[in-house]
Parts: structure tokens; C-alpha cells; sequence
């Protein structure tokens, strides 16, 4: 059952007065179960319970974390259909898409499991001392990477799993060592804390610290401007919009001692369709990329909100087609009213921009809190003018862009902020042709992907999932994959000591039998 309290560490608790409810979008109701805003009382013992146990938690062993996690992902597992039921109550998602995400969210765990069990990730660098070098003998000189410190998670509104309470930024942090404060988004404060009874239950099972996860609740923003205020706090992780995120990294830097934010925030995802490829390609593509801006309601952070190409026949056929095709697709419920409520405000703000035309949008009755998905087109030099029209409209909202040449297409890649995805719609032989432009786009974006679409974020080493500013804060981290761990850890070198006091990672005999760079050569054996 929801109990409708914070938990603190490996207690539950309910100081604060302030209650609230989560919605039903699809139903347009409230839900039944109460919310208690955390207090600052809740908020200081939370902060003090983790900084209490980053203590004990930075120096717990790789197996054990793994343990930690993977204990995570089976209690995830035993809530069952209670999580699927709640997930959608808060949501108005179906069941497909609420058991796929559950089952990104376990495999991201484990994953993180399999990583700090085999230990190599710490990036164990050592040089061995020369002292008889000269004119400056060398010291003995050891690196490897150390946790931060407690981590504060803010959950995001669009992915109640995967990239929130339990999601991929607590998970890395835990892998860290870093213990985690969630902020648990308001849209679904149930969800987040059947995840929280589990993290804290596999925490009790598992032997870790209290005060190594904790949850708040609030409908506001005053519990998350307190957590990052608070100096026990050492980093933040945000996955939302540029507003929230911005709000987040400009306190974070006007502490006295400032923290790293890493936000993911928002992105439009330019698509561009060179000439051949839109001749040859055109109509399917037109069939795939009406699928790829309605999948979800378009709340995906990768939905391809911007398609560019250079104006003919061709373009104009694949316009043709894709409005002809995204009004066929059934309309879906978005998250909250909220939400749809900002989507219908940013596309009639839009819309009211001089030399916007609707070419599609579903003009059929709808239910409340679904969106009607639109496609509208632009003239290539009235873009270059309004920025307006570069921003983002979150929601089954794309815009598709006629450049007069491809020197305007080029022109109008370098002037985009930057982005998440870009994608090349390029037959193979084309693409070399136009190298520029491809390079311009590599510029302004995280991934790029050819003959493809944007939606879809793979779990996996080689993913990058963040980008240029406002795509992310720090271009150089990505947001997915067991890479993302690095967000939460910094270098740090021992000098000259003695190898019985060195962490097992840096000692001679190798006791974990990690990969190592050694004098320049990474091996495995010991010195």
C-alpha cells in the first residue's frame, strides 16, 4: 500500500502539514492517496542521515554495492502489479509502456551491479617511484576515481522509472558510493515511494548504512532549493525542463561552495533530409516520423521537434504524407494538465508567430488531457529570424523547415542551441557530399544518428545521452549507460605511500585483479 509519507533513511515520517494529491489524467481525477510535504526538519535529517553514511557507504566494497543493487532491482520486481497500477493512476500510460520501462529501470541496475562488481571502472592509474632519477628523482604516484559525496536526485515528470527514484542517476550514484535524496516529482509521488520502500528495504537487507537513500515529497520547489542550498549536499542530478534545470545550476553556483548540476533539459532533436534521400526515402520516412512525434504524446526528451530540408518537390511530398499520415494516429493522454496545459500555451504561442502555417492537426473530438498532434511548416529565412520558433513545444509538436539552398540549411544548423540527437536522412553516397553540414550538426548535438529516428534511448556503453547547453550543463557526461557514474566520482592521486594503507584498487598486489594502467601499460597483474 502507498503510505503517503517521506521516507528518512530507513524511517518513514510525516512532520510537515502541507499534504497534496497525484492525478489521473486518463480518468481526469484526483487520486486518493495524501502526500506530505517534507518539512525542514525532514530535509536536515535527511541531509545528516547521508552524510553519516557516505562515511561508511564510499568505502563499501564493489561486491557489496552490487548486492545492494541488484537486491534493488528484486524488490522492484516483488511490488508487481501494485507498481504497474499505481505508475499508470499517475499517469495515464499504458501497461506496455509502464512494464517496459520497469524493465529498463532493472536492467540499468543491474548493469551498474555487473560494473562495480568487476571493479576496473575506478580508472586505477599508477606510476612507480624512481627515486635515483635525475636531476628530480620520481615519486611514487597513485590515481583512481573517489566518490563525491551525498547526491541529491530530482525525479523526472515524464519517466516515473527509469529516470527517477530508482532510475539511472540513482542507480550510478549508489555504483559510485555516493548515498542518494530524492526529490520525488509531485505527478507521481505514489509511484516513488513503493520504489523508495524497495531501495530502502534491499538497503536493510543488504547491510548498508541508514541514511543511505532517503525520499521527500513536495509539490513545490522549496524542498529542492533546500537540498541544493544545503552544504552536505555534492551534486544534483536533474533530468526536466531548461527552466528547472537552469533554476537548479544557478543556485548550485551561488553557494559559497559550488556544486556540479547535471541536468538533462530540453532539445528539439533537428532531423535533416538531404535532397536524395527525401526523392528516394520520402514516404516512408513520412510514416515513421508521423509514428516517432506521436509515440508517447511526444514527452519523450528526444522526439524530433524540427525537420529541415531544402525546399522542392520532394520536400513537399514528404510534408504532404506526414500530415496526411500523424492525423491517423490515435491521440494519447499526456502525463498531467499541467503538462498539457504548457504544450497548449507553447504551441499557440508558436502558432502566432508570423509566417507559421498548420499543415496537420487532428480536428477530431478528443478526450480531456490528450493532445491533438500538429505539424506546421516554415520558410528557412523567417526561421533564421525568430528564435522564437527554435524552442521547444513539448508534445506531439514538430515543425519542418524550408531551406532556399543548402548554404541556408547549413546556416541554420549553427544557429540552433544545443541539442540532445540530431539525425542525417542521407542515402550513403549523398552523405559524403555533404560533410559540412554533417559536421555543423555534430557541433550542436550529443549523437547523431543516420536513417534513423531520435526516439529511443539505448542502455549501453556507447550512449551518449546529453549534449551542448541547453541539451545538458557539462556536454562532456551522459546521462545513460554505466558512463554515467562518472558525474558522480572525481580523480584523486595518493603520493608516496605505503602499500599496506592504500585502497585495494591501488595496491601492488592487485587483490581485486582489476584492469590498471601501470607505468604507462594497462594490465591486470600485479607490481
Amino acid at each position: 500500500m502507498i503510505t503517503g509519507k517521506n521516507y528518512i533513511g530507513n524511517q518513514l515520517s510525516a512532520i510537515g502539514n502541507k499534504t497534496y494529491t497525484t492525478f489521473n489524467p486518463k480518468l481526469n481525477i484526483e487520486n486518493e492517496h495524501t502526500f506530505f510535504e517534507a518539512s525542514e526538519e525532514e530535509i536536515e535529517k535527511a541531509v545528516s542521515l547521508a552524510s553519516e553514511a557516505f562515511e561508511i557507504f564510499r568505502k563499501v566494497s564493489g561486491a557489496k554495492k552490487a548486492e545492494f543493487l541488484n537486491a534493488i532491482a528484486d524488490e522492484i520486481l516483488a511490488l508487481d502489479d501494485l507498481l504497474i497500477e499505481t505508475y499508470r493512476s499517475e499517469t495515464g500510460l499504458p501497461e506496455g509502456r509502464a512494464k517496459g520501462e520497469r524493465g529498463r529501470t532493472i536492467g540499468q541496475l543491474r548493469t551498474f551491479a555487473d560494473l562495480v562488481a568487476e571493479g576496473s571502472w575506478v580508472e586505477a592509474s599508477i606510476d612507480t617511484a624512481d627515486l635515483d632519477r635525475s636531476p628530480i628523482p620520481k615519486q611514487d604516484i597513485r590515481k583512481m576515481l573517489v566518490p563525491l559525496g551525498p547526491v541529491v536526485v530530482f525525479g523526472a515528470s515524464n519517466f516515473p522509472l527509469a529516470y527517477s527514484t530508482a532510475g539511472g542517476d540513482t542507480a550510478a550514484a549508489f555504483a559510485a558510493g555516493c548515498p542518494v535524496i530524492v526529490k520525488s516529482h509531485p505527478m507521481h509521488a505514489g509511484t516513488g515511494e513503493l520504489i523508495s520502500a524497495a531501495i530502502i528495504k534491499a538497503a536493510i537487507k543488504t547491510g548498508m548504512p541508514n541514511g543511505v537513500f532517503s525520499n521527500l515529497n513536495s509539490s513545490g520547489i522549496e524542498v529542492g532549493v533546500q537540498l541544493v542550498e544545503h552544504p552536505a549536499v555534492k551534486a544534483v542530478g536533474f533530468t526536466g525542463s531548461i527552466r528547472g534545470g537552469r533554476a537548479l545550476f544557478d543556485l548550485a553556483s551561488k553557494r559559497p561552495e559550488p556544486i556540479p548540476v547535471f541536468a538533462e533539459m530540453g532539445s528539439i532533436n533537428p532531423v535533416v533530409l538531404l535532397p536524395e534521400a527525401t526523392i528516394t526515402k520520402g514516404v516512408d520516412l513520412a510514416k515513421t516520423y508521423a509514428k516517432s512525434i506521436t509515440v508517447g504524446a511526444g514527452q519523450f526528451c528526444t522526439n524530433p521537434g524540427l525537420l529541415i530540408g531544402i525546399k522542392g518537390e520532394a520536400l513537399t511530398n514528404f510534408i504532404t504524407v506526414l500530415s496526411e499520415e500523424i492525423v491517423k494516429i490515435e491521440p494519447s493522454c499526456m502525463l498531467h494538465p499541467n503538462i498539457i496545459g504548457n504544450f497548449e500555451r507553447n504551441k499557440t504561442n508558436a502558432l502566432q508567430q508570423n509566417g507559421l502555417s498548420v499543415t496537420a492537426e487532428l480536428d477530431s473530438d478528443i478526450a480531456v488531457n490528450y493532445a491533438r498532434q500538429t505539424v506546421t511548416t516554415v520558410e528557412g529565412k523567417t526561421f533564421l529570424e525568430n528564435t522564437t520558433l527554435h524552442q521547444e513545444v513539448f508534445g506531439p509538436f514538430s515543425m519542418v523547415v524550408q531551406c532556399k539552398d543548402v548554404e541556408q540549411l547549413e546556416t541554420i544548423i549553427n544557429t540552433l542551441e544545443g541539442q540532445l540527437t540530431g539525425t542525417i536522412i542521407a542515402e550513403k553516397e549523398e552523405a559524403l557530399q555533404y560533410n559540412t553540414v554533417i559536421d555543423a550538426l555534430q557541433n550542436r548535438v550529443g549523437r547523431i544518428i543516420f536513417n534513423g529516428v531520435p526516439t529511443g534511448v539505448e542502455v549501453c556503453p556507447s550512449m551518449l545521452h546529453g549534449g551542448p547547453y541547453p541539451a545538458s550543463t557539462d556536454s562532456r557526461f551522459t546521462a545513460v549507460g554505466i558512463h554515467s557514474i562518472k558525474r558522480w566520482v572525481r580523480p584523486f592521486s595518493y603520493q608516496s605511500w605505503p602499500n599496506n594503507l592504500l585502497p585495494n584498487e591501488l595496491k601492488n598486489e592487485n587483490p581485486l585483479g582489476i584492469s590498471r594502467l601501470v607505468d604507462g601499460k594497462h594490465t591486470d597483474s600485479k607490481i
